[in-house]
């Protein structure tokens, strides 16, 4: 099937399947300091060409940074990569709704295009709770595909949660 005739999402599988890798990379972040595994949220990165140049999840725990989300450690490993702020060629691709602090990161990166696994009821800011990055008042905007392999982001986050009561 061309690109042409696939589902809209359908195209984004992939790319999905390396950001779940991220957050699964999440889940082993165990370390011998006995810091606790983070909540598994992953993210990629894809460049002008498709190719991914930035890779994340989330990292708090082990750093002890509040701001060590997957979508920032992305889009800063994207930047270095390409030797640039303004990443509006490229599209990052998330297991879960980003947060305020991360949808403003986009939108002061300048990515046009955000793939999201699982919405984020309580603290989404791509189109649940907030919509910063499709907000008129803004000065940029980013097109959300939201829903791409839903049930394992979902999944993933459950079962984390799950095993933590």
């Amino acid at each position: 099937m061309s690109n042409s005739q696939r589902p809209p999402t359908s195209r984004w599988h992939e790319p999905m399947g390396l950001a779940l890798d991220q957050a699964r990379a999440a889940l082993r972040a165990d370390d011998p300091q006995g810091h606790p595994a983070d909540v598994p949220i992953g993210a990629v990165l894809l460049g002008p060409d498709g190719e991914v140049i930035g890779r994340g999840h989330n990292r708090r725990e082990v750093t002890h940074d509040p701001t060590a989300h997957a979508e920032v450690l992305a889009i800063r490993e994207a930047s270095a990569a390409l030797g640039r702020w303004r990443l509006d060629d490229c599209a990052l691709v998330v297991t879960l709704e980003p947060c305020a602090m991360c949808a403003g990161a986009i939108l002061l990166a300048r990515i046009p295009v955000v793939v999201i696994g699982a919405w984020d009821e309580k603290a989404g800011a791509t189109g649940s709770v907030w919509d910063i990055v499709r907000d008129p008042r803004m000065n940029h905007f980013a097109q959300v595909i939201p829903g791409v392999r839903e049930q394992e982001c979902s999944a993933l986050l459950t079962d984390f949660f799950a095993s933590r009561r």
